[in-house]
């Protein structure tokens, strides 16, 4: 269905883009949002299933150490990821006059608008 989709324009900045660029970007960053963290996890359990069947004092401590802090960083970059989604589109949608940048940004970041796409109006 994105590839029905025409042009849209990104904030006045860029006119006649192509509604498969923001959403594809955004796609991409929402991957990262949820691929990352999982991954981490995955990572510090397989590193701490590793010390556990050595049955080593020292590594079971190191291997704990590691999966804390791999545990927080991915906590970290789905929140990071979020909280600049969050921000974005509250900074674009306060108001219906063109936000130029901002608009571009949150075309990128969240993807463009149903209504944006469908009619090839503003990224917003």
């Amino acid at each position: 269905m994105y590839f029905l989709y025409s042009n849209v324009s990104c904030g006045g900045i860029i006119e006649g883009m192509s509604s498969q660029v923001p959403i594809l970007v955004s796609l991409i960053i929402n991957i990262i949002k949820i691929a990352v963290p999982v991954l981490l996890v995955i990572f510090g359990m397989l590193d701490l299933g590793k010390a556990v069947m050595a049955q080593k004092d020292d590594e079971i401590k190191k291997a704990q150490q590691t999966f804390l802090k791999r545990l927080l960083a991915g906590v970290l970059v789905f929140f990071v990821i979020a909280i600049v989604q969050l921000v974005f589109k509250v900074v674009t949608n306060g108001d219906e006059e063109n936000n130029g940048v901002w608009d571009c940004f949150n075309c990128f970041v969240n993807g463009p608008t149903e209504k944006a796409k469908v009619s090839g109006g503003q990224c917003r």
